[in-house]
C-alpha cells in the first residue's frame, strides 16, 4: 500500500467510525436519537407489559395442564421477544411479562383469549346450518347455537389441540397472482379428523361447504372446502395482506391450549434490576473498554493502536446492529456481547503475537504483518467457528434467556471476526504506509524458555480432581441440609409475590434503600426483584417462597415502617420462572452444541484426541464453576445458564489456540523431535496470549463486579471464576491431556 493511499484509508476509517458513532449515540436527522437507544431491552433492564390470565372454570385446573400451558404460552410471546417470562401464580392464574412495550392493550388484542378455539361444520346432521351471514364481526358470520349445542350434536370437528402449526405466509395462485396463505398442519389425530370433515364438506351435495373456524367468541376465518383434505395439511387463501394471514395464524396457534384463560388484569411494570443497575453497567463496560484499550497500546504499541480503533467499530457495530435485529437486550445478553469483546481482543493478541514473532525470525515488518494475518487465521477461524456452532444451536434448540445469550453471541462472534481480520489489517496497513514502520512500533517476540507444563501433569490433574470432589462434597452437604444442592433463586423453585400499595410513589432509588431491607430481613436472602407499576403507586416485590408467619411479618413490618394499608398488600405463590421444559430445553441445547462442536474439532484436526480433550477440559471448567456455586452459595438464578454458557464458548476458544499450534508443529516434527517437549513449547509459544487474552476480558468482568448492584455482582463472580478456571485448564490440561490421550490411545488415520 503506497502513502498516499495509506492516508486516504485512514481519512475514510475514521469518518466512517465518526459517522457510525453518531449514528448510534444520536441519530439521523433532527428528530430521533440513535440507534443505541433503540434497542429492546428485556425486563431486567427495561421492563414491559405483565398480563395475568386466570385458567376458566370452576375447578382447579390439573397440574399437567397448567404446566403444558405455560410452555406453550413461552413459545408464543417469544413472537413478541424472546426474553418474555411466562410463570404460574397461585392455582389457577398465569403471568406473562413481555419486554420491549408499554402497551398492554396491543398484547391483549392480538394474544385475545387463550384457548377456545374451533372448527365448526356448516351444517348439522340434519342439514341445519350452525351460522349464518348477518355482516357482524371480522367475517360478517355469527353462530346460530351455543357452544354447548354444537358439541352436542358433533358439529365442533376439531379443537385448537388438534392443530400442530400455524403460519402465515406468501405465495401465488394458479394464476400467478401473489397471494397471503395460512398453512396449517394438523397432529396426527387432528389428521383423520380434519380428513373426515373435509371430506363430508366437500362431498355435500353440489356445492362444497364452508368450514368455521371460531376463536374467542368471533369468526376469524370461513374457508370454503375445495378438495377432501387428507395428508393432515391445509391453506387457507383469500387474505389480503402478510399481517392479516399471520396475525390468523397466531390466533389459531394461541387457540391450541389445553386451557381456556380469560384476562384478570394488565399493568406496565419498571425494570427488575433499576436504573442504577443499568448506569453501573454502562459505566462498567465504558471503564473496561478503556483499561482495555491503554493495555494493548501500551503492551502492542502500533498494532495496539490499530486494535483499539478496530474495538471501537466493533462496539459501534454491535449496537447498530442490536437495533437493527431488533434484538432484546438482558443481563444474558451483556453477557454474550462480553464474551465476543474478549474473542475481539483475542484474534488482535493471536495476530499481534504472530507478527512479533515474524519479526524476531527476521523478516521485514510488512512481510510479518501479511504472515502473522495469515498464520493466526485457523487459529481464529476454528475457535470463532466453534463457539458459533454453539451459538446457533442454542438460539434453534434453547428458549428464553438461552436464546437471548445466543443471538448476540452470534451477533459478536460475526462482528468480532471482521473487525479482527479486515478492519484490523486494513488499519495496521495504512499505519505502515504513512510511514511509521521502524520495527521498534511493533516489537519482536522474545527468547521465550520453554516450561515443562507435562512434567507437572500428575498435580495438575490431582487438583483439578480434589476441587471438583469437593464441589460434589458440598452440593451433598447443601442437599442434606437445605434440600437444594444450590442456592436456587426464585427464577429455578419458584417464591412469593407480594403486591404492595404504598401512600405515595416512592422513587425506585428509596425502594432499593428502605423497603428491600425490609424484605430481606424477613427472608434472609438478599435476592429480591423489585418491579414498579406505572401509573401507580404499586411495587411488586418477588422473594423466595414465604410461610404463613413470615408474610404476617413482613406485614406488620410494611404497615409500621411504611403506614401501608394492610387491606393493599397481597402475596401469591408463584412458579419458577425457568419451566422444567425449558430447563431441558437448555440442556438437550448444551448437549447437542458438545456434540456438534466435538465434531467440527475432529474434522479440523483429523484426529478424534483433539476433540475428546478439549470437551474433557469443557467439562472440567463447568464442574469447576459448580463447585464454586455449591461452596460460595452463590445464588443460582437465569443468570446461571448464561453464566455456564459463556464459560463453554471461553473455554473451548482458549482450548482451539494452543491445538492450532501443536497442529503446527506436528506438521514440522522430526523423528528426532521428542512429543512431549513438542507440546510443552507449544503451549509456551500461547502462553502469552492466554494470559493478555483472559487479563482483557477478566478486567471487563471485573468492572462490573467493582461498580455493579448485587444482582450484577453475583452474574460477575462466577464468570470471573471462569475465566480463571478456563486459563487454568487450556494452559495446564488440555494439552497435558491430550499428550497422554496422543501416547497411551491408538487411533486409526484412515
Amino acid at each position: 500500500m503506497k502513502k498516499n493511499k495509506g492516508i486516504l484509508t485512514l481519512v475514510i476509517t475514521l469518518l466512517v467510525m465518526i459517522g457510525l458513532g453518531y449514528t448510534a449515540i444520536w441519530g439521523i436527522g433532527t428528530e430521533g436519537a440513535g440507534a443505541a437507544s433503540g434497542i429492546k431491552q428485556g425486563l431486567d433492564l427495561a421492563g414491559g407489559v405483565s398480563i395475568t390470565y386466570q385458567a376458566v372454570g370452576d375447578e382447579a385446573p390439573s397440574s399437567e395442564d397448567m404446566s403444558d400451558t405455560i410452555y406453550k404460552l413461552q413459545k408464543r410471546v417469544e413472537v413478541y421477544s424472546t426474553e418474555a417470562q411466562v410463570y404460574q401464580e397461585g392455582t389457577d392464574r398465569i403471568n406473562i411479562e413481555i419486554p420491549g412495550v408499554s402497551d398492554a392493550n396491543t398484547i391483549l388484542e392480538d394474544l385475545g383469549r387463550p384457548g377456545a378455539l374451533y372448527f365448526i361444520s356448516q351444517t348439522d346432521s340434519e342439514g341445519n346450518d350452525n351460522y349464518s351471514y348477518t355482516g357482524s364481526g371480522d367475517t360478517g358470520y355469527s353462530l346460530n347455537k351455543t357452544i354447548d349445542e354444537l358439541k352436542a350434536d358433533g358439529s365442533i370437528v376439531l379443537e385448537g389441540t388438534d392443530v400442530d402449526s400455524a403460519q402465515g405466509a406468501s405465495g401465488s395462485d394458479n394464476y400467478g397472482n401473489s397471494q397471503f396463505v395460512v398453512d396449517l398442519i394438523f397432529t396426527s389425530e387432528g389428521a383423520q379428523k380434519f380428513a373426515d370433515a373435509t371430506t363430508k364438506a366437500y362431498n355435500n351435495g353440489n356445492n362444497s361447504e364452508t368450514l368455521g373456524i371460531y376463536y374467542d367468541g368471533d369468526f376469524v376465518s370461513v374457508p370454503t372446502v375445495q378438495a377432501a383434505l387428507t395428508d393432515g395439511r391445509a391453506q387457507i387463501t383469500g387474505m389480503e395482506s402478510f399481517e392479516k394471514a399471520e396475525r390468523i395464524a397466531s390466533q389459531i396457534r394461541i387457540g391450541g391450549l389445553k386451557l381456556e384463560l380469560e384476562e384478570l388484569r394488565s399493568n406496565v411494570v419498571g425494570a427488575q434490576l433499576g436504573e442504577e443497575a443499568i448506569n453501573t453497567s454502562l459505566k462498567a463496560a465504558a471503564i473496561g473498554l478503556l483499561v482495555i484499550a491503554v493495555f494493548m497500546i501500551v503492551v502492542y504499541r502500533i498494532p495496539g493502536v490499530a486494535s483499539v480503533l478496530a474495538l471501537i467499530i466493533y462496539t459501534i457495530l454491535v449496537v447498530l446492529c442490536l437495533n437493527m435485529f431488533e434484538i432484546t437486550l438482558t443481563l444474558p445478553g451483556i453477557a454474550g456481547i462480553i464474551l465476543s469483546i474478549g474473542m475481539a481482543v483475542d484474534a488482535n493478541v493471536i495476530i499481534f503475537a504472530r507478527i512479533r514473532e515474524e519479526i524476531a525470525a527476521g523478516k521485514t515488518v510488512r512481510s510479518a504483518i501479511d504472515t502473522g494475518f495469515k498464520k493466526a487465521m485457523s487459529a481464529i477461524v476454528d475457535g470463532n467457528v466453534t463457539t458459533l456452532i454453539a451459538a446457533l444451536v442454542l438460539a434453534l434448540k434453547g428458549s428464553g434467556t438461552v436464546k437471548g445469550f445466543a443471538y448476540t453471541l452470534a451477533l459478536g462472534i460475526v462482528l468480532s471476526m471482521f473487525t479482527a481480520l479486515v478492519v484490523t489489517r486494513l488499519i495496521l496497513k495504512s499505519l505502515f504506509a504513512v510511514g511509521i514502520k521502524d520495527e521498534k512500533f511493533y516489537g519482536a517476540a522474545k527468547d521465550q524458555n520453554t516450561v515443562n507444563f507435562l512434567g507437572k501433569k500428575n498435580i495438575f490433574f490431582a487438583a483439578s480432581i480434589l476441587v471438583i470432589v469437593v464441589g460434589f462434597v458440598f452440593l451433598g452437604i447443601n442437599g442434606a441440609t437445605t434440600g437444594n444442592v444450590l442456592n436456587y433463586s426464585l427464577d429455578f423453585v419458584g417464591g412469593t409475590s407480594t403486591n404492595v400499595t404504598f401512600n405515595e410513589d416512592m422513587p425506585l432509588a428509596d425502594i432499593d434503600a428502605k423497603v428491600v431491607p425490609v424484605f430481606s430481613g424477613v427472608t434472609g436472602d438478599g435476592a429480591v426483584q423489585v418491579q414498579k407499576v406505572a401509573g401507580s403507586n404499586e411495587v411488586i416485590f418477588k422473594t423466595r417462597e414465604l410461610n404463613v408467619d413470615e408474610r404476617q411479618e413482613l406485614e406488620d413490618a410494611l404497615v409500621s415502617n411504611f403506614g401501608v394499608n394492610k387491606d393493599l398488600i397481597t402475596a401469591e405463590t408463584i412458579s419458577s420462572t425457568i419451566s422444567s421444559e425449558m430447563k431441558g430445553d437448555a440442556i438437550i441445547a448444551v448437549i447437542i452444541a458438545t456434540i456438534c462442536m466435538l465434531i467440527y474439532i475432529w474434522f479440523r484436526f483429523k484426529d478424534i484426541r483433539f476433540a475428546a480433550s478439549s470437551v474433557a477440559a469443557l467439562l472440567h471448567d463447568v464442574l469447576v464453576v459448580l463447585a464454586f456455586y455449591a461452596v460460595a452459595k452463590v445464588s443460582v438464578g437465569s443468570t446461571f445458564i448464561a453464566c455456564m454458557l459463556t464459560i463453554v464458548g471461553y473455554s473451548i476458544n482458549a482450548t482451539i489456540v494452543i491445538f492450532d499450534r501443536i497442529r503446527e508443529n506436528l506438521g514440522t516434527m522430526q523423528k528426532k523431535d521428542n512429543l512431549e517437549e513438542l507440546v510443552n513449547r507449544s503451549i509456551s509459544q500461547t502462553l502469552s496470549r492466554s494470559i493478555f487474552t483472559s487479563l482483557t476480558t477478566f478486567i471487563m468482568v471485573a468492572a462490573l463486579f467493582v461498580l455493579g448492584v448485587t444482582s450484577i455482582r453475583e452474574f460477575a463472580l462466577p464468570l470471573m471464576v471462569g475465566i480463571v478456571c478456563g486459563t487454568y485448564s487450556s494452559v495446564c490440561i488440555t494439552g497435558a491431556l491430550w499428550y497422554v490421550l496422543r501416547t497411551k490411545v491408538k487411533v486409526d488415520k484412515k
